[in-house]
């Protein structure tokens, strides 16, 4: 009985052991972590034991730079009230914040003021000008680690672009203020610069890439831009008000800044074949055209598996590298369309071996060496209409986070022609302008009708809309055969894509022939103008074209 009774004392004494051993241990954790915020988040004020909760973009901005150093912070967009709450109010002399100061952008201004349809690139006595877009007295700013800006966001949705003034300001803001902190001491000294945004539509990634995005967590974006792509960027424009530099009609000293900063990595010509192989000819005539500027950029052609190995081994003897990809469907297009597999040109963000690639479509063809549309940065291109550029010829940068973002939003996004043109500006907004020379848009409306047989001899490149040169006989363009096609019919721009077939080797030309089917339909568009009686009476021209008895199947 003794023995019962000394055994149930011991389990008594072993179980009081062990909850006391337990509420000692969730004793130290709790007011250990508990001292520990108060030691982390004291105030070195009179009242020593006060305690905050420092904003989110703190912790964020500590994690990723792991210093204990002195940073000085810039707040961008912030009013008074606003402001004190995302100031730091611990770590005393360890952390000093400014509010950053600027003149907010006219409220009468639009997007199209800063992205017209159209400018004068040729006149050197009224070169266009760009409305202003103030900037912060950047002297005032040199020497801050990180900036913090609230990210206009009104109006934002998940289903299309944002095309806000003042919140393409708010982002040049912060790309001055980066590079002229992180540039302060000189390129060679490297100093470490951060950004955060807050709000839910973040920063304007045709600006802050997604490369450079550290971390998001809810609507927080922590980036460490890559400087010197940051750089180039805040020297362009403000908008495709103005051509783009270096290369515009602007001041020496931003051109030679841009033509100083350039890279040791290679560089492409990217062309895309998908679904059919009617484009083989004008994608074999693209690469001998460019071969012939003595350019020295590579050659990439990406085909999907509709292209014959026949065709392959002429593509290859015409100077392209070949690479198959599996095209991609344009959510937005109607089956069967012409541009129901345009979104397989996403394809070029995933070629991240190239530092820079100039994509370009294979019914362009090249009269002057191009290799100077390289220096600029993504996306730049040409105009097409309203604020919109034309991606038959486009400057892109590859990045994997890109392509992952493009596909992600490529079934929310809409497009407005079904295609990628329209997708790709919603999903870059502010571009940059080249010269309209690198994309002379073979289209000619009622006020350019005068003009369609006076191409310029200057030309760096012409873009065959409507039915292609090869497609027709050689003696004109069958645009003419066609009255809804007509705005594309130029006699000249015909011609010049025949002295560069006449050039090329013999074992080449076989890639250009007329099938049955292409030589029926040229015979009977020219019946149908016959029967209208079209007045510029090109259906009374005799054909000549030897292609048409030697048909391909």
């Amino acid at each position: 009985m003794a023995h019962k009774t000394l055994h149930s004392n011991q389990k008594l004494f072993t179980l009081s052991l062990i909850l006391l051993s337990l509420s000692l241990s969730i004793f130290f954790i709790f007011f250990g972590s508990k001292n520990n915020i108060v030691n982390r988040f004291k105030v070195e004020t009179d009242q020593p034991n006060q305690l905050f909760t420092n904003p989110r973009w703190f912790d964020l901005i500590q994690e990723e730079s792991n210093t204990d150093k002195k940073i000085k912070v810039g707040l961008v967009n912030f009013n008074d009230e606003e402001a004190s709450q995302y100031e730091v109010h611990g770590y005393g002399s360890l952390v000093d914040t400014v509010r950053v100061h600027f003149n907010c952008v006219s409220k009468v201004r639009e997007w199209k003021d800063f992205f017209p349809v159209w400018i004068n690139e040729d006149s050197n006595l009224h070169p266009p000008t760009c409305p202003e877009i103030p900037m912060p007295r950047l002297e005032e700013y040199w020497d801050l680690n990180v900036v913090v800006a609230k990210v206009p966001c009104d109006g934002w949705t998940t289903e299309a672009g944002m095309r806000d003034v003042f919140r393409l300001q708010v982002n040049l803001v912060v790309a001055n203020l980066l590079v002229r902190s992180g540039w302060a001491k000189g390129p060679d000294v490297k100093w470490e610069v951060y950004a955060v945004f807050i709000g839910p539509c973040g920063p304007m990634p045709e600006i802050f890439r997604c490369d450079d995005l550290l971390r998001k967590e809810g609507d927080h974006w922590v980036y460490k831009p890559e400087l010197k792509r940051l750089k180039q960027k805040v020297l362009m424009p403000p908008g495709t008000c103005q051509i783009a530099y270096p290369f515009g009609k602007t001041d020496n000293a931003r051109q030679s800044k841009l033509k100083n900063r350039q890279f040791n990595h290679r560089e492409a010509y990217v062309t895309v074949l998908h679904s059919s192989e009617a484009y083989v000819c004008g994608a074999i005539a693209l690469a001998q055209s460019i071969i012939r500027t003595n350019s020295t950029k590579d050659l990439l052609l990406l085909h999907d598996e509709h292209v014959s190995p026949r065709s392959l081994t002429g593509l290859r003897t015409a100077g392209w590298k070949t690479r198959q990809i599996e095209r991609i469907r344009s959510p937005f297009a109607e089956k069967g369309s012409y541009n129901e597999w345009n979104y397989s040109k996403l394809r070029i963000w995933l070629l991240t071996w190239y530092r820079k690639v100039v994509f370009i479509d294979s019914d362009f063809l090249v009269f002057k060496n191009m290799d100077w549309v390289f220096h600029y940065p993504q996306i730049s291109a040409a105009g097409n209409d309203r604020t919109l550029f034309n991606s038959g010829i486009m400057v892109i940068e590859p990045s994997l986070c890109t392509f992952e973002d493009l596909m992600l939003k490529s079934f929310k996004v809409g497009s407005y022609n079904g295609g990628d043109q329209g997708f790709l500006n919603e999903m870059f907004t502010w571009w940059h302008r080249l010269p309209k020379e690198v994309n002379f848009l073979k289209y000619f409306d009622g006020n350019h009708s005068l003009n369609r047989e006076k191409i310029p001899d200057d030309l760096s490149a012409i873009h065959y809309l409507g039915l292609k040169p090869w497609m027709c006989y050689r003696d004109y363009d069958c645009n003419w055969d066609i009255k809804e096609r007509q705005v594309f019919a130029s006699d000249k721009a015909h011609e010049k894509w025949w002295q560069v077939y006449d050039e090329m080797p013999e074992r080449l030309k076989q890639y250009c022939g007329l099938s049955p089917h292409m030589n029926w339909r040229i015979k009977k568009w020219r019946r149908v103008a016959k029967k209208l009686s079209l007045p510029d009476e090109h259906w009374k021209i005799s054909v000549t074209d030897p292609r048409q008895y030697n048909l391909v199947q």
